[in-house]
């Protein structure tokens, strides 16, 4: 956590939370990790941050005598007894301290393990997309939590799936059936070298590919968004003046569209890996059924067999 990365971040609607932001949209750097949970333990998650670096010698007599940890949230109180406060400290230290590189487990999992994504069971969903241009080669990855959308709206590789899927929606007991429901937190990383104000216009970009997939972004949705790049390392703590690496604008676009096509397919990759729940007060919520999901893209010539 001792070597902030520059960041930016977007808000699409702003009925959610994701704190921190403040500072970086001041300083542009991203300074620990992102951590996402649901609404109603956004405070518990955040103090366990500042309790974890003071247990590991940060903030420290050097220097640096404060935290501003970036936590965001997504509403799971549909299949979650979200009153009962479950999330402890110490699930946030556990989830620090597990952190590794490699795959991401996806679905029930998480802050994602009680989320509803387009009325199927939703959760955490990733993708990447590797980039070879003129520029050189980059990767841009994405992680979601995915907890919006109403039933028909959704579209996958173009084809209404929610029309085409209407059965057993959740909600249908509620005063608010119908309408757009939940928010998404996405977190964009990249190795490609760009600064705080280009790193905006990528987290921008998520916006799209929601759309791809039906979002509309509804009144009630949170959806806010963060990029980070890990070029430049060390670039925040220098007391000299340093050079820094930039991708100039004018060769931007291949990651723009890394961003939009690795959104569209992570939020897919959640429903996909996400498993059927029964929840709080006996609230059931099916995973998005594969069998019915390739019969769909099959009738819309999206698959070859």
């Amino acid at each position: 956590m001792s070597n902030p990365v520059f960041a930016g971040w977007w808000s699409l609607n702003g009925n959610g939370e994701m704190t921190g932001t403040t500072w970086v949209e001041e300083s542009g750097f991203l300074e620990g990790p992102v951590m996402i949970t649901n609404t109603h333990s956004v405070g518990v998650v955040r103090d366990a941050v500042i309790q974890w670096r003071v247990a590991h010698g940060q903030p420290d007599p050097t220097g640096y005598w404060w935290s501003l940890p970036v936590v965001a949230e997504t509403w799971d109180g549909w299949l979650n007894d979200i009153n009962g406060f479950h999330v402890k400290p110490d699930d946030a230290f556990h989830a620090i301290d597990s952190a590794k590189s490699g795959p991401v487990d996806e679905g029930n999992v998480g802050g994602g393990t009680g989320m509803i994504c387009n009325e199927f069971k939703g959760g955490i969903g990733t993708a990447s997309r590797k980039i070879d241009s003129k520029a050189g080669a980059f990767t841009v990855g994405v992680l979601v939590q995915c907890n919006y959308g109403s039933r028909p709206n959704l579209r996958i590789a173009g084809v209404p799936v929610g029309k085409e899927i209407p059965e057993d929606r959740a909600y249908t007991s509620t005063s608010f059936r119908d309408a757009d429901r939940g928010s998404i937190i996405v977190v964009v990383a990249t190795d490609a070298p760009l600064l705080a104000h280009q790193l905006k216009r990528l987290a921008r970009r998520v916006s799209l590919g929601l759309g791809r997939d039906g979002s509309i972004s509804g009144n009630g949705s949170g959806d806010i968004f963060i990029a980070f790049s890990t070029a430049n390392s060390g670039v925040a703590g220098a007391d000299h003046v340093v050079d820094l690496k930039m991708l100039p604008n004018d060769l931007i676009e291949p990651v723009f569209a890394a961003t939009v096509q690795a959104t569209e397919e992570a939020v897919i990759n959640a429903m996909v890996a996400a498993e059927t729940m029964t929840g709080s007060e006996n609230h059931k919520v099916i995973a998005l059924p594969r069998d019915r999901l390739r019969a769909v893209l099959k009738k819309y010539n999206r698959l070859n067999q």
